[in-house]
C-alpha cells in the first residue's frame, strides 16, 4: 500500500497543505468543548467572572485583602496592580502570572467575603473567642492588632479553605469579585450576557473555521486521490502495453481490465478517505487525550475501558471478514471474465442455442459475488450499533462518575460536560479509523493486485540499439536456425527454422492447422522471443534493436482484422498519422477498399464502431490491409489476412500489392494455395519443421505435403496448368 504514495509525489505540496489544515481543524474542534465548559462554569455559574482576580478593586477592599495575605503574597498582589487613589487597576500580565495571582488571592478573598457577609461560622467563632459583640467591625479590630496575632487568626480562618480544591476555591472567590464589582456600580447582568455572547461568537468562529478547513481538506484530498488514480491507470496501461504474449497469458484480459478500473478505484477511494479521516483521527484522538488529562484525569479509566472494548470488537470482526475481503476482488475478476466471454461470443451462443447455459454461468458468478458481499456487509452492520451503544455507555459512566465529583465539590459541571465531549471526540476518532478499516482490506488487496502488474518482469525488453542497420540489406529478414517454445511448454512449436527473405521478395508460409505458421511470423515483431537461434532484420539481430525501431519497419496485418472506434480515415492513418489524403486513398485502392468506402455517405470520414462491428468481415480485412500499406514499411506481414476475401478480390488485391510494394519484403501466411501461387519462395511447415522450401512448381515436385494440400484445393486441370 505504501508504494502507492510514489504515484502522488507530484502533488506533495497538497499533502503538506492537507496536514496543516487537519491540524487547524483539530485545534478548532478540540477548542469547542473548552468554550462550552466556560459558558457553563463562567458564563452561567460565575456570571461572567472568570476567576478570583478582579480587573479593578477599590482601595478599601484591597487593604482588607492584603490584611489576610502573607507578606510575600501581599507584595505580589501590590506588584500586579497600579493605584490611582481610590481604585486599583490590574496591570497587563501574562496568563501564567494571572494564574499565580489567582492562587494567591483565593483564600484572602474568601476570608474577606465571609467577614463582610457576617454569616460565616469562622467569623462567629473568632468573635466569641475575642469576646467581641456580634455586630463588631472585625476589620477595624484586626487593623489594630500586631502582625503575629493576625497571622494566627488568618491560619485559623483559612484551615477549611485550604482543604478545598483550587478550582472550588477559585469558583468561591468569584463571589467576592462579583460583590466587589457590584459595589463599584457595574451591571453584573450585562457582564454575564456580554461574556456568554462573546464566548458564543468565538465558538461560531471556530466552527466556521473548522468547516472551512474540512471543506478544503476534502477538496485537496479529492484532487490528490484523482491524481493517484490517473497516474496508476497510466502506469498500468504503459506496463500492459509493454507485455509480451508470455505476460498477457499470465494475466487474463478480464483481470487486467479489473485491475486498471475497479482496483484503481478502490485504492483511489481509500486514499481520498485516508487524508480526510485516517490522518485526522489520530490528531483528534491524541489531542483529545491531552485535553482530557488537562480537564480531569480521574475519569480516564472510562476512556481506556472504551478503547479496549473497541479494539477487541474490531479485531473479532476482522478475523471473521478479512478472508472474504481478499476473495472479493477475485470474484469480480471472475464475473468480468464470464461477462466478457459471453459478450464476445454472443453470436456463437445464439447459433448453438446455449443462452440458458451461459445465463446459469453468469448467475453462478454473480451469486458468488453477491453472497461474499452480503457476508462482509452483514459483519460490518454490527459495527455501528455496537459503537453507538459504547458511546452511550461511556456517556452514562461519565455522568454517573462526574455527578459524584460535582456533589463532592471536586469538579465543576462545565468540566464534566467538557470531559464528555472530549471523550466522544476520542471515541469518534477510533470510530472513524474503524469505519475506514472496512475499506482498507479490500483496497489493500487491490493495491497488491496492481503491484503484481507493475512489478511483473517484462520478458521482451528493448535492445541497446547500438547496432546500425545495413543499407545493403534493407528489408531483409533472416531466420538463422530458429527454435521456439511457448513459456511453460515442454516441446518446441518451431524447430530449426532457417531461411532468408530479401528485399522485394514475397515469401509465403503454408501448412496444416497448428503447424506454427502464425507463430513464425509473430516472432519477427518480437511478440515472443526465440528460444534458440536468431532473427536478423536489415542485418541486425532483432534483440539488439529498439522495439520501436524494429516495429517501425513492419506493416503487420493480423489473422483477425482489428479496427478501432473512430473513422475509416483514422483507422487507415493508424500506423502513419501524418499520411496525406492521397496516401490514404492509394492504400485503400491497393487493398480494394476504395469502392465500398466511396459508397458510404461520409466516405473516409464514415464512423467505425468499436471492434468494427458495423462493417463486414471482408471490409474489415481490407481496411486492416490498407492500414499496413499506408504505413509504407520495409516489411509486410500478412498473417492469413486474405481468408475473408473472395477469390476475385484476393487475386486483384495481390496483383496490386505486388506492383505497389515491389521494393518491400512481403511475408504471407496462407491457407489457400491460390493466394501464394506466385510467391518467390514458399515454406511448407509441418509440426513446427520446414519440410519443403521453394516455388510452387518446385514444391509440387519435391514436397509430398505441399502436393497433398494443392490436390485438396486445386482441380487436376489447374494442377496440370501449373
Amino acid at each position: 500500500m505504501l508504494k502507492m504514495f510514489h504515484y502522488m509525489k507530484e502533488r506533495w505540496y497538497y499533502l503538506v497543505m492537507i496536514l496543516v489544515l487537519l491540524f487547524l481543524q483539530a485545534f478548532c474542534d478540540l477548542s469547542l468543548p473548552d468554550y462550552t465548559s466556560k459558558i457553563v462554569n463562567v458564563g452561567i455559574q460565575q456570571k461572567g467572572v472568570e476567576d478570583g482576580v478582579p480587573d479593578t478593586i477599590r482601595s478599601e477592599t484591597m487593604e482588607k485583602v492584603l490584611l489576610f495575605a502573607e507578606e510575600a503574597d501581599a507584595h505580589s498582589i501590590e506588584e500586579a496592580y497600579t493605584s490611582d487613589g481610590d481604585m486599583y487597576t490590574l496591570k497587563d500580565i501574562s496568563a501564567e502570572e494571572r494564574e499565580n495571582l489567582n492562587g494567591v488571592l483565593g483564600i484572602p478573598e474568601l476570608i474577606v467575603y465571609g467577614i463582610e457577609n457576617g454569616d460565616s461560622e469562622q467569623v462567629t467563632a473568632v468573635k466569641e473567642q475575642m469576646n467581641l459583640p456580634q455586630d463588631a467591625d472585625l476589620f477595624q479590630v484586626f487593623a489594630q492588632m500586631p502582625p503575629g496575632q493576625i497571622e494566627q487568626i488568618r491560619e485559623q480562618m483559612g484551615e477549611k479553605f485550604e482543604e478545598m480544591p483550587d478550582s472550588i476555591v477559585t469558583q468561591s472567590a468569584v463571589a467576592f469579585v462579583q460583590s466587589e464589582y457590584s459595589a463599584q456600580g457595574k451591571d453584573m447582568d450585562k457582564v454575564q450576557t456580554d461574556y456568554i455572547l462573546f464566548t458564543g461568537l468565538k465558538m461560531l468562529g471556530l466552527a466556521f473555521l473548522s468547516a472551512a478547513a474540512a471543506i478544503f481538506v476534502t477538496f485537496l484530498s479529492a484532487r490528490v486521490a484523482a491524481t493517484l488514480g490517473r497516474n496508476l491507470r497510466n502506469s498500468i496501461y504503459r506496463k500492459v502495453i509493454s507485455f509480451s504474449g508470455e505476460e498477457l497469458n499470465h494475466f487474463s484480459t478480464a483481470s487486467l481490465i479489473t485491475r486498471s478500473t475497479n482496483d484503481v478505484q478502490q485504492v483511489q477511494l481509500l486514499f481520498a478517505m485516508i487524508f480526510r479521516i485516517v490522518l485526522y483521527a489520530p490528531i483528534l484522538g491524541i489531542g483529545g487525550v491531552l485535553k482530557v488529562l488537562q480537564t480531569d484525569a480521574s475519569m480516564t479509566w472510562i476512556l481506556a475501558l472504551a478503547v479496549i472494548v473497541i479494539l477487541l470488537f474490531v479485531g473479532f470482526l476482522f478475523k471473521l471478514a478479512m478472508p472474504k475481503f481478499k476473495k472479493l476482488q477475485y470474484l469480480i475478476d471472475n464475473l468480468n471474465l464470464v461477462a466478457r466471454e459471453i459478450l464476445t461470443g454472443v453470436s456463437v451462443i445464439r447459433a448453438f442455442s446455449t443462452e440458458k447455459h451461459e445465463e446459469e454461468r453468469f448467475e453462478d458468478a454473480n451469486i458468488s459475488l453477491m453472497r461474499t458481499n452480503l457476508f462482509v456487509n452483514r459483519c460490518m452492520t454490527f459495527m455501528m450499533p455496537v459503537m453507538m451503544l459504547l458511546m452511550n455507555g461511556v456517556t452514562v459512566l461519565i455522568v454517573w462518575n462526574g455527578s459524584h465529583a460535582v456533589d463532592d465539590g471536586t469538579m465543576q459541571v462545565g468540566n464534566m460536560m467538557a470531559f464528555m465531549q472530549y471523550a466522544m471526540q476520542i471515541i469518534m476518532a477510533f470510530l472513524m479509523i474503524t469505519m475506514m478499516s472496512i475499506m482498507i482490506p479490500r483496497a489493500s488487496v487491490a493495491a497488491t493486485r496492481i503491484n503484481e502488474v507493475m512489478e511483473a518482469k517484462v520478458s521482451i525488453r528493448d535492445g541497446e540499439g547500438e547496432a546500425r542497420p545495413r543499407e545493403d540489406r534493407k528489408g531483409e529478414v533472416v531466420f538463422d536456425h530458429v527454435d521456439f517454445a511457448y513459456p511453460g511448454a515442454e516441446e518446441c512449436t518451431l524447430t530449426d527454422i532457417n531461411f532468408t527473405a530479401r528485399k522485394g521478395e514475397t515469401v509465403a508460409f503454408i501448412g496444416s492447422t497448428g503447424s506454427g505458421k502464425s507463430t513464425l511470423v509473430n516472432l519477427i515483431p518480437r511478440f515472443f522471443d526465440v528460444t534458440k537461434g536468431k532473427i536478423l532484420v536489415d542485418g541486425v539481430d532483432i534483440r539488439e534493436m529498439k522495439l520501436a525501431d524494429l516495429r517501425d519497419r513492419i506493416g503487420y496485418v493480423p489473422q483477425k482484422g482489428v479496427l478501432f472506434s473512430g473513422t475509416i480515415d483514422s483507422n487507415i492513418r493508424y500506423g502513419k498519422d501524418d499520411a496525406s489524403a492521397e496516401e490514404v486513398e492509394r492504400a485503400a485502392r491497393i487493398a480494394q477498399a476504395w469502392d465500398f468506402i466511396q459508397e458510404k455517405e461520409d466516405g473516409v470520414q464514415s464512423p467505425i464502431a468499436q471492434g468494427g462491428t458495423n462493417v463486414s468481415g471482408g471490409q474489415k480485412q481490407r481496411l486492416s490491409i490498407s492500414r499496413a500499406i499506408a504505413k509504407n514499411p520495409e516489411i509486410y506481414i500478412f498473417d492469413d489476412s486474405f481468408s475473408a476475401l473472395d477469390y476475385k478480390t484476393d487475386v486483384v488485391l495481390r496483383r496490386a500489392l505486388k506492383k505497389e510494394t515491389r521494393d518491400a519484403t512481403t511475408l504471407i501466411v496462407a491457407q489457400r494455395i491460390s493466394t501464394i501461387l506466385h510467391a518467390d519462395k514458399i515454406l511448407v511447415l509441418d509440426e513446427g519443421h520446414v519440410v519443403g522450401q521453394g516455388t510452387h512448381k518446385e514444391l509440387l515436385k519435391s514436397c509430398d505435403i505441399y502436393r497433398q494440400i494443392a490436390m485438396s484445393q486445386l482441380s487436376e486441370e489447374e494442377l496440370a496448368n501449373e
